[in-house]
C-alpha cells in the first residue's frame, strides 16, 4: 500500500462522498444498483444511498419490487457512483442483507409525510391499469391517515450492501486513469492497483 494511503476503503469513500456533495449539481447520493435474478439475468437502475457506515451501503425500497425480489433470491449486488464534477467513480461489489426493523423504522420516521404516503401508495414494479392509479392510491392513503402518524409499511424496508470489493477510479489524461482496489479478506482489506 502506498505511503499515506487511507487503509479503510469505507473511510475513503466517505471522504470522496463528502467532496461530491460539495461539487455535484444535485444528488451526489445517486448510484446504479445492479442485481440479477436466480437465472443470472442482470438488471440495473438508479437508486439513492441513504446511509453509509462501517457495515456498508444502505438503500430503501418496496419489498415486492423487482430489485427486492432479485436481492432476496440472489443476495449479491454491485453499486456504481459516478461524480462527473470530480471525474471520479466508485464501484462496489458485495453481499446484501436486509436491515433491522429498528433501522428501517428510524429512517422511515425521517421521511417527509408525502414520501411516507408514497411508500404506502406505490405497488412498485407492478402493472397499472392507467396513469391515474397511483394518484388514486395516494389520495386514498392521504385520507386514511388524515392527521395520524404514518407508520412504516410492513412491505417497505432497507437493504445493506456489505462490500467485499471497492474500486476507486479517477480520470487521468490520455485515458491513463488511476484504478485502486480494496478487496476484503479474513484479515482485513488488501489493496492493489489495476491497469486502466
Amino acid at each position: 500500500m502506498k505511503k499515506n494511503h487511507i487503509s479503510d476503503p469505507l473511510e475513503r469513500f466517505k471522504k470522496w462522498f463528502s467532496d461530491a456533495t460539495k461539487t455535484e449539481p444535485e444528488l451526489a447520493e445517486a448510484m446504479t444498483l445492479s442485481t440479477a435474478n436466480k437465472s443470472g439475468v442482470p438488471s440495473s437502475r438508479m437508486v439513492l444511498l441513504k446511509t453509509v457506515d462501517d457495515r456498508g451501503f444502505v438503500l430503501y425500497t418496496i419489498l415486492g419490487s423487482q430489485k427486492s425480489e432479485e436481492i432476496i433470491s440472489n443476495p449479491i449486488a454491485s453499486l456504481v457512483f459516478h461524480w462527473k464534477s470530480l471525474k471520479r467513480q466508485v464501484c462496489i461489489l458485495g453481499d446484501v442483507e436486509i436491515v433491522s426493523d429498528e433501522e428501517a423504522d428510524k429512517y422511515f420516521s425521517t421521511r417527509t409525510r408525502p414520501a411516507q404516503i408514497g411508500s404506502w401508495a406505490s405497488l412498485q414494479s407492478q402493472k397499472m391499469e392507467n396513469s391515474s392509479d397511483l394518484e388514486n392510491r395516494v389520495a386514498k392513503f392521504t385520507a386514511d391517515f388524515a392527521a395520524s402518524e404514518i407508520i412504516r409499511p410492513p412491505f417497505w424496508s432497507g437493504f445493506r450492501v456489505v462490500p467485499k470489493k471497492i474500486e476507486f477510479w479517477e480520470e487521468r489524461p490520455f485515458r491513463l486513469h488511476q484504478r485502486e482496489v480494496y478487496k476484503r479478506t479474513s484479515k482485513g482489506w488488501n489493496f492493489f492497483y489495476l491497469f486502466p
